[in-house]
């Protein structure tokens, strides 16, 4: 910075020019304290000094000078994710919400504006191991309204920040709505950057900052030292950072077996499929290793009409051992209209389980 000054000996009469030896006071400068951030840009700063000198023995009228600089506009900010691993998201989920917070670093009450977007495929994970493989659908990106957790409905959706005073921080939510079809284990990436604008108008977005370019002047010159994101490099006003939805979903299968139980002629001894035969039905629902839970699951048989259904015969949430339906399920279900019906209960991730019903051929 350049800092105009005065020189005193050219204020003092040639014959009263303090000597080399003579007594000499000076007084320190004084500033406007300094925050986390820095001394406000915009600030003047004077430096001021005092001579005091004596001719013979006489105490002469103290000289003065003083020099007066401006504090230009330093640019500094982060954009971080609180989210500790990838947001764990279900095909067809809407409205899912990964977590970020911009620090204004900046000596300086500044506007940010916010652009979300989805990586391309093959980008690399926030988090690991993994790459982005498909595109989430953003909805759009909303400023916490300071409990720390997104609110529908509440949370304010926006495209900038609004003077956000230096060293203070902004809690933010990109949502988007992930798409069917995905397995567990894929993942949309998505980035969040803010760049950094002029403040000083509240409820309007201020212009993008630029950096002062040449020698300093004596306004407020603007310098950024902010350091490298994704998306952008150090000292470029702007900060971005990366997170990921990570799909975790429930694979389910299901197979459905059927066992002879007896026939009118052999008995239970090596029954045969004839008129009068009961048979046992299974419909094994498996959940595959390595996603989410199913819950809600209703399972539901038609009942063929070459046969009859075996009253009170279904049974719910039974087991397959070493691929053998077992009938140790629950009494439970329905039967209308030629159809069975049940629900089972939530059906973990590698786990298996039945309904089972009887019915007799005509």
């Amino acid at each position: 910075m350049s800092i105009k000054s005065t020189n005193i000996c050219q204020t003092l009469p040639h014959r009263w020019r303090v000597p080399a030896f003579g007594t000499l006071g000076l007084l320190a400068m004084a500033s406007t304290p300094a925050f986390a951030a820095g001394t406000p840009a915009g600030t003047d700063i004077t430096n001021q000094v005092t001579v005091g000198y004596s001719v013979g023995s006489v105490q002469q009228t103290a000289a003065t000078a003083s020099a007066t600089v401006k504090v230009d506009r330093k640019v500094n900010l982060t954009v971080t994710r609180t989210d500790t691993a990838s947001v764990i998201v279900a095909p067809l989920q809407q409205r899912a919400v990964t977590t970020f917070r911009l620090d204004n670093l900046s000596n300086d009450t500044l506007d940010f504006s916010l652009s979300a977007i989805q990586l391309g495929n093959g980008a690399t994970s926030a988090f690991g191991p993994g790459t982005d493989n498909f595109d989430a659908s953003i909805v759009g990106v909303y400023l916490d309204n300071g409990n720390g957790t997104y609110d529908d409905g509440t949370d304010v959706q926006v495209t900038y920040l609004d003077e956000v005073a230096a060293d203070a921080n902004r809690v933010l939510f990109v949502v988007a709505n992930i798409p069917d079809s995905r397995a567990t284990g894929d993942i949309a990436t998505v980035r969040l950057t803010a760049t950094a604008a002029v403040g000083g108008a509240a409820n309007t977005q201020g212009a993008v900052l630029t950096q002062t370019t040449g020698a300093n002047t004596a306004g407020v010159d603007t310098a950024f030292a902010d350091g490298a994101g994704s998306g952008d490099t150090a000292n470029d006003g702007q900060f971005g950072v990366i997170n990921d939805y990570r799909v975790s979903t429930a694979a389910l299968t299901v197979n459905k077996t059927s066992t002879v139980v007896s026939d009118p002629v052999n008995t239970t001894t090596n029954p045969k499929i004839i008129p009068g035969a009961i048979v046992q039905f299974c419909v094994a629902v498996s959940n595959a290793a390595g996603g989410s839970t199913a819950s809600g699951l209703t399972v539901s048989a038609q009942v063929s009409s070459d046969m009859t259904y075996v009253a009170n015969s279904i049974r719910l949430n039974g087991t397959v051992v070493s691929g053998v339906c077992q009938n140790d399920g629950t009494a439970g279900g329905t039967f209308n209209a030629g159809v069975v019906s049940g629900t089972l209960s939530n059906l973990a991730a590698g786990s298996t389980l039945t309904l089972v019903y009887q019915a007799e051929v005509k």
